[in-house]
């Protein structure tokens, strides 16, 4: 009987979980970083270029379609290098798959960030980044990763 009243006792829905893919645009020792607008959630903080996996893609997918829509470049996705699952303070929680893209066409356009940036990848400390992307930074930084 009370392993039955558990089973029936509502349990706490978590916090709405959002699948993302972002790139790691490499060029030589730089990478490129993006700068929220002001009218933006979390604005003027630094990110990576992605965004949400839509139903039915593949995050490398949904990568390749954000690249085009962000920046006006047709990427090539290169391999996974990380996932990070992060839990917001707001009750948000986000799954990231961080993706190498070493290679695309087109001309870089910003279409919808403050300013994007080619910085060295022992530079990235020094940016206002999320909290999600801030373990990777550091991780980036030091040489751990790429």
């Amino acid at each position: 009987m009370e392993n039955h009243e558990q089973a029936l006792t509502p349990k706490p829905i978590g916090p709405a979980l959002r699948f993302v893919a972002a790139a790691l645009i490499v060029r030589g020792g730089e990478v490129l970083i993006c700068q929220r607008r002001a009218d933006q959630p979390m604005a003027l903080q630094w990110e990576f270029p992605g965004g949400k996996i839509e139903a039915g893609e593949s995050a490398e997918q949904a990568l390749a379609r954000e690249l085009d829509e962000e920046l006006g470049i047709q990427a090539t996705v290169g391999p996974l290098v990380t996932r990070i699952r992060h839990n917001y303070r707001h009750g948000g929680a986000v799954d990231l798959q961080f993706f190498t893209v070493r290679e695309f066409t087109g001309e870089l356009k910003n279409r919808i960030f403050a300013q994007l940036r080619w910085t060295r990848f022992e530079d990235l400390p020094e940016y206002d980044f999320l909290p999600a992307d801030r373990g990777l930074i550091r991780d980036l930084a030091s040489g751990k990763l790429l």
